[in-house]
């Protein structure tokens, strides 16, 4: 059994390799340090890891692991009527600077701000390589919603999604679930559980389990 309690974050260096995520402390912390190149991003996520901050810039693997699976999406019966009516435009990949930088914004159900612009950078740079991607909502040509994250084989890694018009981060995300079953994809990673992403069907497993489906995941040939 591994020693975690004996466990201190590691200070990364050049080199873009990354401790065991299973050794992270009781919170998911891992590792400080490194960069948020793009060689470095990837082989994070594939290895169950993403930053959380940049100065200093963190590393995280938290225990239990959120996701949705894709085949259990829950929609209710007041949802299935907003997508019925087709409120909003759905489109892929048009405003993905604009969607990050919409979810920085604080609200009062998210007063902190993890996003900062180097954030929005990186990912930029990671989107322009085909690497991230965004489902935006449009309300009268209005961008009223959206979700990005990172798509690796057959994993997509949600990060974070923003709603200005009532359901819209929730359409959103109903849409890219339909898109990635429909592209083969096997596992929608959410980070953790949130009182936003629960009633949709999201739920937590071990860090163990987790990395047991990344492993085949990543491993999938598929494109987003």
């Amino acid at each position: 059994m591994l020693e975690r309690h004996l466990f201190r974050p590691v200070r990364l260096g050049d080199a873009v390799a990354f401790p065991n995520p299973e050794l992270a402390d009781a919170d998911g912390m891992l590792a400080v340090g490194g960069d948020l190149a793009v060689p470095r991003l990837l082989a994070a996520y594939r290895a169950g890891i993403f930053p959380w901050t940049v100065k200093p810039i963190t590393w995280w693997s938290p225990d239990p692991r959120g996701i949705i699976e894709l085949d259990q999406l829950h929609v209710s019966a007041s949802l299935a009527k907003v997508l019925r009516k087709q409120t909003f435009e759905i489109t892929r990949n048009r405003a993905f600077p604009e969607v990050m930088r919409a979810c920085a914004i604080p609200s009062a159900k998210r007063p902190g701000i993890w996003i900062t612009e180097e954030f929005v950078e990186a990912y930029t740079r990671l989107h322009r390589l085909g690497h991230a991607h965004s489902v935006e909502c449009w309300h009268h040509g209005e961008l009223a919603g959206g979700i990005y994250g990172v798509a690796i084989g057959g994993l997509f890694a949600g990060e974070s999604m923003f709603h200005r018009a009532d359901n819209a981060s929730k359409v959103a995300l109903c849409h890219l679930v339909g898109h990635l079953r429909e592209r083969g994809f096997k596992l929608f990673d959410i980070q953790m559980v949130t009182a936003g992403t629960q009633p949709l069907g999201a739920k937590a497993i071990s860090r163990r389990d987790y990395l047991q489906r990344l492993a085949l995941a990543v491993s999938h040939d598929c494109s987003f």
